[in-house]
């Protein structure tokens, strides 16, 4: 089974490359690293870090240098972390790890960048009323698709052996925005309701499958009314497939169609450069279907689905696998991402339990977060349970 730990650039800036990569190789034992290189906004506490313990992360950065060429005349282009400098850390990892024997994934933020929406509004989705989710890129835009053709192209010339592409999808209303406040309850219909973009561009993909879109947006209108007018209604459960006579439920399919096209072109682009895709579903199966994540379809036209792991027990881990597997996504067909810190992990045999299951069920890659977030001790701990 294959391995790596998902790590920021600037641990690597900030330690150096003989510790830093000392560190993957010397105490966690890995075969690879998965470095960020487009991340959302973040403050984050750093354990072991040398020169800082809080850091903030720029929204929507790059941690790579864009190729201008590629980007000219381009509305959407990543845009480079200040963190980084002049220095290209993509480049300094390609290097080291191809002189350790290490593979190098690309951990890539699609579509959950605020910087690109706040500057790019109409490439961000909108609710039924017309309002922008600025913290978003749609995935339904055209500009937002040949925005991550050209970032997997770009990650290509760095010999990348794989994309984790996260935030390929719709997301809902509470993803990501500081100082966010909800001083009503809306409840879990209105919230979702809120969370699905009726764009332009949505809104003629699903009229190009023949979904009635605009009776789709009024129904979500009028039932968005309803429960923010009143706390009982915003209790109230909801058959949301039923919404419209149906046709909200087609509108959403819709959306998970523009989902797995758009994940289908960027395995392809992927491929063409001798790379792998990944999808990661965080949420999990039977969790997305707003989001827009159709699993069945998207095991089909990429070639991995990557998940979460995280619990406190192996048996969780266990069951969580066999729900994906009810959902057309075998083990063989997955990695995974365990927490070997005190949050999900209370000593080396729990995580070697976890690994143990995966291996058995087939799962040919597991990966660890988040190097700089934990203490040295945790790598310590993925070290003890990989030789397990």
């Amino acid at each position: 089974m294959e391995s790596s730990v998902l790590a920021f650039a600037t641990d690597l800036l900030d330690e150096g490359a003989d510790t830093f990569f000392g560190n993957l190789t010397d105490r966690a034992g890995v075969g690879g690293v998965t470095l960020a290189s487009v991340y959302h906004e973040a403050r984050d506490v750093f354990p072991h870090n040398p020169r800082r313990v809080i850091r903030y992360l720029e929204p929507g950065a790059a941690y790579f240098r864009p190729d201008p060429a590629r980007w000219r005349g381009r509305r959407l282009a990543p845009v480079p972390s200040t963190a980084i400098s002049d220095r290209d850390p993509f480049a300094e990892a390609a290097a080291e790890a191809g002189r350790r024997g290490l593979k190098l994934h690309a951990w890539t933020v699609f579509c959950h960048n605020d910087r690109l929406g706040f500057a790019h509004p109409d490439c961000a989705p909108a609710n039924a009323f017309g309002d922008r989710h600025l913290t978003e890129l749609c995935p339904a835009a055209p500009e937002v698709r040949e925005y991550a053709l050209t970032l997997v192209a770009e990650l290509a010339r760095y010999g990348v052996d794989a994309i984790r592409a996260e935030s390929l999808h719709f997301h809902g209303l509470r993803h990501g925005y500081h100082h966010e406040r909800y001083l009503e309850e809306l409840g879990p219909t209105a919230e979702a309701l809120l969370g699905v973009c009726f764009c332009p561009h949505c809104r003629a993909a699903a009229t190009r499958a023949g979904v009635p879109a605009e009776q789709a947006a009024e129904a979500v209108r009028t039932e968005l009314r309803r429960r923010l007018a009143d706390q009982e209604a915003a209790a109230e459960p909801a058959d949301l497939s039923a919404l419209a006579d149906g046709a909200f439920a087609a509108y959403v399919d819709a959306s998970a169609a523009t989902v797995t096209a758009l994940a289908a072109d960027l395995t392809e682009q992927a491929r063409r450069h001798g790379m792998r895709l990944s999808f990661m579903d965080g949420d999990g199966p039977g969790k997305g279907w707003l989001s827009g994540i159709d699993l069945p379809a998207l095991v089909e036209v990429t070639d991995q689905i990557e998940t979460l792991g995280y619990a406190r027990t192996p048996e969780a881990v266990r069951e969580k696998l066999s729900a994906f597997a009810l959902h057309g996504v075998r083990p063989q067909r997955m990695a995974v991402i365990l927490r070997p810190t005190a949050s999900d992990c209370d000593g080396p045999e729990n995580l070697a339990a976890k690994i143990a299951i995966l291996r058995e069920l087939g799962v040919p890659e597991v990966e660890f977060y988040n190097y700089g977030l934990m203490r040295l001790s945790s790598l310590d701990r993925i070290g003890a349970a990989l030789s397990d």
